[in-house]
């Protein structure tokens, strides 16, 4: 990493990130944080030069899903203030000139593989092991 931009996306001032610059832009859970969460996205895409953006948020399924401490419902996160559908995002790229290559469901088939594994040695250190359920409930939507 050559930088790192700390700021106020809601503020939408983007003036200090070069544009035309970088490669890839992940937002992994970041948007159902934002109201404005659209135009931070059309304002960042300007600064990729020619990669990939990748948009991983809660499912608007998940709004209804049962309550779940570590999150499984867009409620259990009281700074989740808005949801994002993939066919938002998706027109939201193709409006900006980006081609989609992939969206929908987010499951990462090592995770689930994984998953017992990571659910042992969470139990085993005390820590919080819901999050490893995400991928095989399908918490997350992904647009890039």
């Amino acid at each position: 990493m050559t930088g790192f931009y700390e700021m106020d996306l809601t503020k939408l001032n983007f003036d200090i990130i070069p544009s035309n610059y970088f490669d890839g832009i992940w937002m992994v859970h970041v948007i159902e944080h934002l109201y404005n969460g659209d135009e931070v996205i059309k304002n960042l895409l300007p600064k990729l030069k020619s990669g990939v953006i990748c948009i991983s948020n809660i499912r608007v399924k998940k709004y209804h899903a049962p309550s779940m401490y570590g999150t499984l419902n867009f409620k259990d996160d009281p700074t989740h203030v808005r949801l994002y559908s993939v066919q938002e995002l998706s027109q939201l790229a193709q409006e900006n000139n980006c081609t989609v290559l992939k969206k929908g469901t987010r499951r990462n088939v090592w995770f689930m593989m994984a998953m017992p594994f990571r659910i042992a040695a969470s139990w085993i250190k005390g820590k919080n092991y819901r999050k490893y359920f995400w991928d095989v409930l399908g918490f997350a939507d992904m647009c890039g």
